[in-house]
């Protein structure tokens, strides 16, 4: 489940959306109010329950031979998904869903590199929330390993001491 062109996604349990509201989330860095989407590169982030934690890794041109292999895995493609073993039953049975959202409002956000999309101004969708579907086989047909670790700790450790790029999101939802 990517965008199309022109488009970004907002990824949600929740079906009955009909118009997104600019706010400030409870676990927010930032004190402005944003509507948050992501564009087709970082959709697969989301591909998850919605309090799930996990940990995001993948290859990137500064990424040492060394740290690919240790962190990706040799010939495994180029990206990794972790989560924890007690999430696993509900990747398989969450019903989430996406919004499809015009592009043209959105900003990118983050640096140095962008990791989301955002909107000052309310935002209604370009139709009705859409299924994702089977989280797992989304994960498989985009060639991302989806590796379920019995705590993320460890390789969260190894990961934001690489050369690899990262992301954890809903890491304070991880096993201590």
């Amino acid at each position: 489940m990517r965008p199309e062109p022109g488009q970004v996604l907002h990824f949600s349990e929740d079906p009955g959306i009909t118009r997104f509201v600019p706010h400030v989330a409870a676990t927010a860095r930032q004190p402005e109010a944003y509507v948050w989407a992501v564009d087709a590169q970082r959709s697969p982030d989301y591909w998850f329950p919605r309090q799930c934690p996990r940990a995001l890794a993948w290859v990137t041109p500064a990424t040492t031979q060394a740290d690919r292999d240790r962190i990706i895995g040799a010939g495994s493609g180029d990206r990794v998904h972790a989560i924890e073993y007690r999430w696993l039953e509900s990747m398989r049975t969450v019903r989430l869903f996406a919004y499809r959202l015009p592009a043209t409002v959105f900003r990118p956000f983050g640096s140095p590199e962008p990791h989301a999309c955002v909107a000052t101004e309310p935002v209604e969708p370009l139709g009705p929330a859409e299924p994702v579907g089977d989280l797992l086989r989304l994960h498989e047909e985009a060639g991302i390993q989806l590796r379920v670790l019995t705590a993320l700790g460890p390789f969260w450790d190894a990961v934001v001491n690489s050369s690899v790029g990262f992301s954890g999101i809903r890491l304070r939802n991880a096993a201590a």
